[in-house]
């Protein structure tokens, strides 16, 4: 089968729409695997008028006779993730038969949380948040390269969870009550939720490795499923208003065990115009009326904390950094909808960085302190006025949103093969996908 192994990543700043793209493409696989991450980041697909929100479980849970697998490189907080498999209607025996947690995914503990919290509070007074959602994600990954993680098989070994309990707490209550003057966090209420947690994961556990590795050999289609998106990539995002993961589809050869050479396509995500949600520059953010219209129709909120999406026209410069560090072969499309009635749309096509006409550039500095001296240069299109949302082949659509998708992969060198023309997983034109 062509395209048998598949990584698809955002290629924004998060929020692209990557839940309902997984949902569309889950049809026609059977291995769906979530890469890295935590319950920072929100999947959401809307299915027969039904709205499901994935924080862990890839979204392909919503398929029956689907394996599902939650790699290494996710840090997983059990409380949320029981909440996500409780919330779904299959009986736990029938998740439980497709449903593996790699042995190797840490754990987000309860002071991991009130670290995060607390040390976000801090850098707000001094000015200079990060934006984080103070779900411990952060505090996590920092213990997992420290080698002082609690990973999952842990949590099934009560002997080892003590040990490396108590190693933790050595460490963290002298932060919380010297730095932070916070009451130091109690041994027995942790271990004993912990212990809960692990006989609540032990039935899912499995070498996700092997699993991957015998699908691939199979011949059974695989997707790797990234969450936030390429600007808030560890290494190559807008550094430091990023998360603390691999968001970039090499990404998934780490938290998914998977040799780079087995990758047959990368598949971007990008949303119509741009989003961001945190502190960190965004060149393209329209603070007025333009802004408030696109969060509105896009009901552009986050999946995991709420808070409203900073909105703006699409940025093409930001694209083309993430097409290159991504190696994008397509590009799946969402919210073209949202567009719709729109006066006209702009598209930045070059930056002028410090304000000097002279200094106009197609390159990303993702130098958050260069960004965000970047001035968007645009280029306006027409707009259309209809209602695109009943459209599902190419054609359907109104000659300047044809335009509009044209220009994008004239621009990307990148072939739009998905459009996402509504909220429903009906509400789907697919080309050569």
């Amino acid at each position: 089968m062509k395209n048998r192994v598949q990584a698809l990543v955002g290629a924004q700043w998060g929020d692209e729409g990557k839940g309902r793209v997984v949902d569309v493409l889950a049809r026609n696989v059977d291995v769906i695997v979530r890469y890295q991450g935590g319950a920072n980041a929100g999947h959401t697909v809307i299915a027969d008028g039904k709205k499901h929100v994935f924080h862990l479980l890839p979204s392909g849970m919503l398929y029956p006779n689907r394996v599902c697998i939650i790699g290494n490189g996710v840090v997983i907080d059990p409380a949320q993730l029981k909440s996500e498999v409780d919330d779904l209607s299959p009986p736990p025996s029938e998740i439980g038969s497709r449903l593996v947690i790699s042995r190797g995914a840490h754990i987000v503990m309860p002071y991991h949380k009130k670290l995060d919290v607390l040390s976000e509070a801090a850098r707000s007074k001094n000015s200079s948040p990060i934006g984080t959602t103070g779900r411990g994600i952060g505090p996590c990954y920092v213990d997992k390269f420290n080698r002082v993680g609690i990973r999952a098989e842990d949590l099934a070994s009560p002997t080892v969870l003590e040990r490396k309990l108590r190693l933790n707490l050595e460490e963290k209550n002298p932060i919380l009550e010297r730095v932070y003057g916070e009451a130091p966090a109690d041994f027995d209420e942790i271990y004993a939720t912990a212990v809960e947690w692990g006989e609540f994961i032990a039935p899912y556990l499995g070498d996700s490795t092997f699993e991957i590795d015998s699908a691939i050999r199979g011949g059974k289609g695989v997707l790797f499923e990234g969450a936030q998106g390429t600007l808030l990539d560890v290494d190559h995002g807008t550094y430091p208003f990023v998360t603390s993961s691999s968001c970039v589809s090499g990404g998934c050869c780490i938290g998914g065990a998977l040799g780079p050479g087995r990758i047959d396509r990368v598949i971007g995500v990008v949303k119509a115009y741009c989003t961001r949600v945190g502190e960190g520059p965004f060149p393209t953010e329209d603070r007025g009326d333009i802004g408030e219209r696109l969060r509105r129709s896009g009901a552009e909120y986050g999946a995991t904390t709420g808070r409203p999406r900073r909105c703006g026209w699409l940025d093409l410069v930001a694209l083309d950094y993430s097409v290159r560090v991504n190696g994008l072969d397509v590009i799946a499309l969402t919210k073209l909808d949202v567009l719709s009635g729109l006066d006209e749309i702009k598209v930045c096509a070059a930056y002028r960085l410090g304000g000097d006409a002279a200094g106009a550039t197609k390159i990303f500095p993702n130098s958050a302190e260069k960004l965000a001296r970047a001035i968007p240069e645009y280029r306006t299109l027409p707009s259309w006025k209809e209602d695109i949302s009943g459209c599902r082949r190419f054609d359907d659509l109104p000659r300047a949103a044809r335009d509009y998708v044209g220009f994008i992969e004239e621009s990307s060198s990148v072939k739009v093969g998905l459009i996402g023309v509504g909220p429903d997983r009906e509400d789907t034109i697919v080309r050569d996908f």
